[in-house]
């Protein structure tokens, strides 16, 4: 456990929450993502512990999650008809081109921000040509 010493603090003294070494956090906590594949959420309460280990890809040096308790947890909501037509609202505008109007079967590049095709208009190459940006659609 001596190497472990910097990462181990489970009164809270040094990080202000307690604070154990990667994959030696005591039962009764639960990442984010552990919660859900449980069925539960936080559900408002705040962050009882976190696990943290070294990283020399990071600026800080170190990288941490965030625990919650597992008893204070609540079920996530149910997903109803309503949120379910705002999802597939949400990613048909993901699919969509703001300049064309086309609706492809994958999500557009944020950093473009538009289909490729409206991106490179002056790439002409035999599949890319704007007579075939018609043909291209996916509705």
């Amino acid at each position: 456990m001596a190497a472990y010493g910097k990462c181990f603090d489970p009164s809270g003294v040094q990080f202000g929450v307690p604070t154990f070494p990667w994959r030696f956090a005591p039962d009764g906590y639960a990442t984010r993502r552990q919660l859900r594949a449980r069925g539960l959420r936080p559900g408002g309460q705040p962050v009882a512990a976190q696990v943290m280990r070294r990283h020399r890809g990071r600026k800080a040096g170190v990288q941490v999650a965030y625990l919650y308790l597992i008893d204070l947890a609540k079920p996530v909501r149910p997903m109803t008809s309503r949120r379910c037509g705002a999802l597939a609202l949400a990613m048909l505008a993901r699919r969509t081109c703001p300049e064309c109007q086309v609706i492809y079967d994958y999500c557009l590049p944020t950093s473009l921000g538009m289909c490729v095709l409206c991106a490179y208009p002056d790439t002409t190459t035999p599949a890319t040509t704007n007579a075939n940006h018609a043909s291209m659609r996916r509705d």
